[in-house]
């Protein structure tokens, strides 16, 4: 199935479906095609990151941040992305997509994305940094909850999630290597 099926599928599931709350777990059920499909007969380490986008609009769609985004002219920016692959997923294979927002800052927002098998294993793992990007700047924590009527309080985040977000903010190395 061509992605641009799939994400006019997960808008209108979303547009139609059950809204979220802020800090509630969107799930997508999905299946690997063909398309999906690498070499070595299972679905490619690139795909999965591109179905994590679907995960991310549906969750912005389910709790009313796209609407208020599109009013605004905000974007959302992926400003990195840890994952790690467990299983495999075969062809035709069902899975669940879930997405969750696990914490915040000052302008940066955490997501957590699975890809979690029929039998319930976890095939793959993903934490992802995100920016609210607006003209001229970036959207921090307090204005993007203003414009949603929010007050939530950010939560803590797990030591292992902490840390790879310490390793995220650290200055790039590349840069001064030259």
């Amino acid at each position: 199935m061509s992605l641009f099926v799939r994400l006019v599928a997960v808008i209108l599931g979303a547009l139609y479906g059950r809204k979220l709350g802020p800090m509630e777990e969107s799930r997508l059920a999905m299946r690997v095609w063909l398309t999906d499909l690498d070499p070595n007969l299972h679905m490619n380490n690139g795909r999965y990151l591109t179905v994590m986008d679907l995960g991310r609009f549906d969750l912005m769609i389910r709790i009313g941040l796209a609407r208020t985004a599109m009013k605004k002219r905000w974007m959302p920016v992926v400003a990195a992305a840890q994952i790690r692959y467990r299983r495999s997923l075969a062809p035709f294979e069902r899975y669940t997509l879930t997405t969750k927002l696990l914490s915040w800052d000052g302008k940066w927002f955490y997501l957590e994305q699975q890809f979690v098998r029929r039998d319930g294993s976890v095939a793959a793992l993903a934490w992802v940094k995100v920016a609210i990007r607006k003209p001229g700047g970036t959207v921090d924590a307090d204005e993007l909850q203003q414009a949603m009527g929010l007050a939530l309080v950010p939560l803590p985040l797990a030591p292992n999630v902490a840390r790879w977000i310490e390793l995220t903010n650290e200055p790039s190395k590349i840069a001064n290597a030259a």
